[in-house]
Formats: C-alpha cells, sequence, structure tokens
C-alpha cells in the first residue's frame, strides 16, 4: 500500500487550498490523497422513534448531497493532475473523525485549511486545526 495524504475538505475556500497544496505535494512525493468530508453530527441526543427516523432520513439526504454537491465535482476537477484521489464521507467530531481516518487507512500526514477565524468562539470551543493538531497520530498541515 502507498502512502497517503489525507485533506479535510468541506468546500470552502481554506479547503480548497488545503487541497491544492496537498495535491501538489502528493504529485512530487508519489502519494495518494483522501479527501474527506465530515458532517458533524452527535450521536449523544435523546430522540423519540419518530425522531430517529427522521434523522436517518436527514442523514441519508445528507450525505446524497454532501456526494454530489461537493464530492463528486472536486474528484472531477483532481482527474488529470497526475495524482491517485479517494473519498471519505463519514458522520462526527471533525478533527476525532479526521483522526480515526488517518489511523485507520495508512495516512503519512493530513492537510486542513485555516479558515482565519478566531476570538471568543474559538478560545471557548476550540478550534478543528487545534484539536487536530494535539490528538493528530502524523504531521499536521495547516493551509492559511
Amino acid at each position: 500500500m502507498s502512502a497517503k495524504y489525507l485533506v479535510g475538505f468541506d468546500g470552502s475556500e481554506a479547503s480548497k487550498r488545503a487541497l491544492s497544496f496537498a495535491v501538489e505535494r502528493a504529485a512530487a512525493a508519489g502519494r495518494s490523497v483522501v479527501i474527506a468530508h465530515v458532517l458533524e453530527w452527535s450521536p449523544y441526543s435523546f430522540l423519540t422513534p419518530t425522531e430517529l427516523e427522521e434523522r436517518h432520513a436527514r442523514r441519508k439526504e445528507e450525505i446524497e448531497r454532501a456526494e454530489t454537491a461537493l464530492l463528486a465535482p472536486v474528484i472531477a476537477e483532481m482527474s488529470g493532475k497526475g495524482v491517485e484521489v479517494e473519498t471519505a464521507l463519514k458522520y462526527g467530531h471533525i478533527a476525532n473523525t479526521l483522526n480515526e481516518l488517518a489511523n485507520a487507512d495508512g495516512v503519512e500526514q493530513i492537510f486542513i485549511g485555516r479558515n482565519g477565524h478566531s476570538g471568543v468562539g474559538a478560545r471557548i470551543f476550540g478550534s478543528v486545526a487545534g484539536t487536530l493538531v494535539q490528538i493528530a497520530p502524523v504531521p499536521c498541515t495547516i493551509v492559511p
């Protein structure tokens, strides 16, 4: 199995810069790229059976929307860049899920974009980049 680079991708300009940066490095190093999109969804809520059914339907819709509106266009854009690309679409906490993907998939490095938001919210709740850098099993590159 060849080494892979994992890119956290949400369609933002920051994630597009991270993907571009990772693809350039992957092409130069002969690596493949895993484009990962994480849909935040907490399993920790108490729901009635009806609410669970509705939630399952919403999850299915979100997955289909993410695959067609977000991942399919970026895969098409990456074809012809000289890099093998695959995708991962998961539910969960973004930093934890990227960490799990890095552990399970033979990832050599993680790339994420910095969105530039700072302030009280980031200090209270933390940021994906800050959390990922602390827990990741491999080096992380945060692309400005």
